[in-house]
């Protein structure tokens, strides 16, 4: 792998794709209150959860997220199809199943996992997506 081949601009663009998914996945619009049943939450608890510590540290994962991909995408021939290909290989082969076996441990529902897994796959082929598609 050579890091030179990486597109940084594209590493950083393909995080805060995973970033902004996220804010709509888990917002009223698409599954943020089938996501608080699932967890038994109220509107009022997730308003109190420490939201600097959820941004300030949900943008590096991002990056560090975008940035594995991009170095597993790192080669000449990665286009935006093999991105999205290998971002959607990684968010279900490897993301959504691990999210789903520490759920079942966790005797979390069927909601729960689909939801996780569902915006963990998605986030995964918009980045391999911007990684493949911005070289």
């Amino acid at each position: 792998m050579n890091m030179q081949e990486i597109n940084f601009l594209a590493v950083i663009a393909a995080a805060l794709s995973a970033f902004v998914v996220g804010g709509l996945w888990y917002s009223p619009l698409l599954f943020g209150n089938a996501w608080m049943r699932a967890n038994n939450f109220t509107e009022e608890q997730v308003n109190g959860f420490p939201k600097g510590r959820m941004f300030g540290c949900a943008i590096p994962l991002c990056l560090i997220m975008a940035m594995n991909l991009a170095i597993f995408l790192g080669e000449e021939k990665t286009d935006w199809v093999w991105g999205m290909t290998a971002g959607a290989l990684a968010g279900i082969g490897w993301v959504a199943t691990g999210i789903a076996v520490v759920a079942l441990f966790e005797n979390k529902s069927w909601t729960y996992i689909l939801i996780n897994a569902g915006y963990n796959i998605v986030a995964f082929v918009l980045m391999g997506l911007i990684i493949g598609a911005w070289r």
